[in-house]
């Protein structure tokens, strides 16, 4: 990949948000105290409310701290990077105050903390001012819309004034470690990738669990719904990172290209089969962590058919993947948060051993785990140690990369995703990044699998908080002779 020009400025837009202070501005000072920013390199927060730099600098260096332990000369270097302007961001005039604090900044990164409503405003305000130039490189938040039509009018809008070289979509999933570490894993490696087919493995689950409820979130959740809000984006990339052909380089389209032929072979969810492939459920009452939990009907104050759990069996129509399901769930008021991705292998074909060694035997299984804790395990058969009255006795033990026990000093800190993002933002690497018709292509198949349940009637089914989901999600794996690796 050629050395790409380093960003001297970060304008973060919505800069007083919750998605500011609590990620973007620790991710800042961590990147600062790594060594990642240059020296003239500034960081300007823009918001409505009015604020002095002072009082702002002081809110950020609250929230910094904590989130990291303040090194006293890096906070000294830090605090030098900051400014803060009280501006309309979708006004030429807001534009006009934005301008003058730039300066002569020379490549400027604009970061979206903002609705994805009012992307296509921004976007227009600062072509107005002149701020939109070939150097200039903008990031948006997430969701990119609520359906395809509404994600193609927004991606339409910044289209016209920002190239797709200059768009930088972050799904904060990809900045994991283990998540990139999956890229190595298979590419980097010949133990895996000759298995990492349809002869060797059986199915893969990918779940993503939740132990909170939405609360006070309810507005935003009541407009997606848990299939928008997580199976749209994160899971579905995913699914892609673990179904993506070899790229033929690390080079951003190179490794986007392959995950827009997995969404491409997707097989679509029709009315005749969404009762087998999809389940949909809302938490009820029930107990969460200890302690009693309401339904969500109840935070919202009234009736809704939003759901807050999706299962799901995806089917990928191509040759590698061809007979091999793909097991998705996600909810709220779960029992454990955890986001894992298993790979279950199929069984020996033929067992040499026979009597209790037989009944041991298990088919291996590797088990990427990306929350709370990030691990890597792969489930391998051994003797057990000991005597046994006849023949042996065998157990599945875990060979395990663990990044907390493999790495020691600054490795070992646990890093923001976003981290690892706003870096490849100033240094110009998209790799991690979701194309616009990446984008589409996923909210294409999404809207497939909404406009399913409409046609069926199919409404969330209640399932009681601190479960795992309706009973019909158990039903939904267990109909192909599986079942959920809990």
């Amino acid at each position: 990949m050629a050395e790409q020009p380093l960003a001297d400025v970060i304008v973060l837009f919505g800069g007083t948000g919750d998605l500011a202070q609590k990620m973007l501005f620790p991710s800042l000072y961590s990147l600062d105290a790594d060594g990642f920013l240059a020296d003239r390199f500034a960081i300007i927060a823009t918001a409505r409310a009015e604020m002095s730099r002072e009082a702002f600098v002081a809110e950020v260096k609250k929230s910094v701290g904590a989130r990291a332990d303040l090194d006293a000369k890096v906070w000294a270097r830090f605090e030098q990077r900051l400014n803060y302007v009280g501006a309309d961001a979708t006004t030429p005039e807001g534009m006009a105050e934005l301008k003058v604090a730039l300066g002569e900044a020379r490549i400027s990164i604009f970061y979206l903390a903002l609705s994805p409503s009012i992307y296509g405003r921004v976007c227009g305000a600062l072509a107005q001012a002149g701020l939109a130039t070939p150097k200039t490189r903008i990031v948006l938040e997430k969701p990119i819309g609520r359906d395809l039509e509404s994600s193609k009018v927004i991606n339409g809008e910044v289209a016209e004034v920002f190239p797709e070289d200059s768009i930088f979509r972050i799904d904060h999933y990809l900045g994991k470690e283990t998540v990139q570490n999956l890229l190595a894993l298979r590419f980097a490696n010949t133990l895996f990738e000759p298995l990492w087919n349809n002869l060797t493995i059986d199915h893969v689950q990918i779940t993503v669990a939740e132990t909170e409820g939405v609360g006070d979130r309810w507005p935003y959740y009541d407009e997606y719904g848990a299939l928008r809000d997580m199976v749209q984006n994160h899971m579905l990339q995913l699914l892609c990172l673990v179904a993506m052909e070899p790229p033929s380089d690390m080079e951003p389209d190179s490794v986007r290209d392959e995950k827009v032929k997995v969404l491409r072979s997707l097989r679509p969810v029709t009315r005749a089969d969404v009762q087998t492939v999809s389940v949909r459920g809302q938490y009820a009452a029930g107990m969460s962590g200890g302690a009693s939990a309401g339904g969500y009907e109840a935070e919202r104050g009234q009736p809704t058919d939003t759901e807050t759990f999706v299962a799901l069996r995806v089917d990928i129509d191509n040759w590698r993947w061809a007979g091999v399901p793909f097991f998705l769930r996600t909810g709220k008021r779960l029992p454990e948060r955890r986001t894992q991705i298993a790979i279950q292998f199929k069984p020996v074909p033929h067992s040499i051993f026979d009597g209790a060694a037989k009944a041991d035997l298990a088919a291996n299984r590797l088990v990427i785990d990306l929350q709370p804790d990030e691990d890597i395990e792969l489930l391998l058969m051994n003797k057990a140690p000991g005597l046994a009255e006849r023949g042996m006795r065998l157990q599945s033990l875990p060979l395990s990369l663990s990044l907390a026990k493999a790495y020691s000093g600054p490795n070992a800190r646990r890093r923001i995703a976003y981290e690892r993002l706003i870096l490849d933002v100033i240094q110009n690497n998209r790799t991690l990044f979701v194309r616009r018709d990446e984008v589409e292509r996923a909210w294409e198949w999404i809207d497939g699998v909404a406009e399913a349940w409409r046609e069926s009637g199919m409404a969330p089914k209640p399932y009681a908080a601190g479960s795992w989901g309706p009973a019909g999600a158990f039903a939904l794996i267990e109909r192909s002779d599986r079942a959920w690796y809990d």
